[in-house]
Order: C-alpha cells, then structure tokens, then sequence
C-alpha cells in the first residue's frame, strides 16, 4: 500500500491470461454495458483553475435538464487515459456528476504517457519521477480543494448531497485528504490498491480520519498486503477510534485490478469493488 508506482497498475499487456475465457466474456459483457450506458452521458472537456496553475480534466453528466451528486475521479500514476474516461462516463450513467482531474498538470497535459511503457525501463521510470516530484502533501491537498471546490460551481451539481470520492493506486490518498480537509463536503471516500495510506509520519492520513464526516470504503491488493501486513489493522483501529462508518478489506487480486487497461485487471473483483463503491455513495451521498 506505499508504494504508488507499483507496476502492475500500468503494464498494458493485451495477451489473454490464465484467467481465460471466462475473464474475457466477463470483461466484453462490462464493455458492452458500459457502451449502452455512455450515451446517456455528456462529456466534455474542461479547465479547473487550481492556486497552482490550470488544470485539464474530464466532465461527465447524465444527459438532460437536472442536478446530480458530484464525484471526483482520482487517477492511477499514469494519469487521465480512456481507461479513466471510461470509469467517469460510467459512473455518471449512475448518476453522478463525475470530474476526472489530470494531476500531472503542472508537468503536461494528459495524456502524460505516450506509447509503450515498461516499469523495467530506467528510461521510462524516470518520466514518472518527473511527473510525480512537484506533488508535494501540500500540493495535493491544493488540487483536492480546487477540484471539490470547482465541482460546486458546476450547474450539473446537486449541492444540497455531499461530494464522493474515489482514488486509485496514487489516487487513493488523494480519496483521504478530501475527506480529512472538506468533512462538510465530502461523504464518501473509496480507496482501491491505494499508495501511502499508512505511514510512520507523524501527518499519516490514517491518523487523521476523526476530522473526516465521510464513510471510507478501502480495498486492498493482496500482494500489497502481504508487502505491509500492518497497515490493514492500522486503519481498521484509527476507524474504530474515531468512530467512522468503514469498510477495510483485502482482495484476492493484484495491485491495479480495478483499472482495465492494466495486465493485472481482474473483472470479477474489479466488479465486486465497483458495487461496493456504489453502495456506498447511495448511503452516503444524501
């Protein structure tokens, strides 16, 4: 769980695995549902204006006059990509309005990463480096502000609900310091094979989850697991202590599962996490 540039969110290999075809039927079967459902959606492109700079992301809406729950999609470390922009029209036909934030802005406009990518590769290695050096806890916590912030403006959004997040890989602890620093706003908060989430730092997220009002949905790989044992048990004790509505649970998949353009994507687990994001928000959105 602390290790955000884990590799197996970002391998893109195609090859048909072990999983067989099963997996795959599962897969197309998602695919297919998720094509249906994204023409009741609008998307569009837009800027956020952060203290930092300006910020590329997508918008997603239901089609059609109304108001809806906001949601902010918080990327893996390669960034806003179809795979993201997929997620955020789904989540919209939902009924969510959904912002899907490039947090690498302040390097490049995403796409951030461009062909082939090996974590094996020095090379390509160091281009994460550059991207991830100027986010700073500080910084981090800015851009949350600004994209919470930036979604109450939007006309598409229902104020009167609280705002869901969700964080994937890096984007995990993004999930926390929305919670942890917009309690008013922020009402739900899912973390999937999230990075740096418990820490021996003083200003570890998981010792401050009493400032958050939000209910916490926190899904872990197994092998990030079996890397940091502890880190379950820690957060299950810093929820109990502030009496926070939490459900920690480890998955048998690999770190990345959630996100289908990786070699590890495991559809059945991806969807198990996904319904148990959307029970979330519906009890934690009103």
């Amino acid at each position: 769980m602390d290790d955000e540039t884990n590799p197996a969110s970002a391998n893109r290999d195609s090859r048909l695995t072990r999983r067989g075809f099963a997996t795959v039927t599962m897969a197309t079967g998602v695919a297919l549902a998720g094509q249906a459902l994204a023409a009741e959606v609008v998307e569009t492109d837009v800027t956020i204006t952060t203290a930092d700079g300006t910020c590329d992301a997508a918008f997603f809406h239901p089609a059609g006059k109304g108001k809806w729950p906001g949601v902010v999609i918080f990327t893996d470390i390669l960034g806003l990509r179809p795979a993201f922009r997929d997620m955020g029209k789904r989540m919209a036909a939902e009924g969510y309005a959904v912002v899907v934030p490039n947090p690498f802005y302040r390097t490049r406009k995403a796409p951030v990463i461009t062909g082939p990518f090996e974590f094996s590769n020095p090379t390509d290695r160091a281009k994460l480096s550059e991207l991830t050096a100027p986010l700073t806890p500080e910084a981090k916590a800015r851009d949350t502000a600004a994209y919470v912030g930036w979604l109450d403006k939007q006309p598409q959004v229902n104020t009167r609900k609280k705002i869901g997040t969700q964080g994937y890989c890096m984007g995990g602890l993004y999930t926390f310091l929305g919670a942890i620093n917009h309690p008013d706003r922020v009402g739900a908060a899912g973390s999937f094979h999230g990075g740096g989430l418990v820490t021996d730092k003083p200003d570890s997220v998981h010792l401050q989850v009493g400032k958050a009002k939000a209910g916490f949905l926190v899904a872990i790989a197994e092998n990030d697991d079996a890397k940091q044992p502890e880190a379950k048990d820690k957060l299950k004790a810093a929820f109990a202590a502030a009496r926070s509505k939490a459900v920690v649970e480890v998955y048998p998949a690999q770190h990345g599962w959630c996100v289908k353009d990786g070699a590890v994507y495991h559809p059945a687990e991806a969807e198990r996490a996904w319904a148990a994001l959307l029970s979330l928000y519906a009890q934690s959105l009103g």
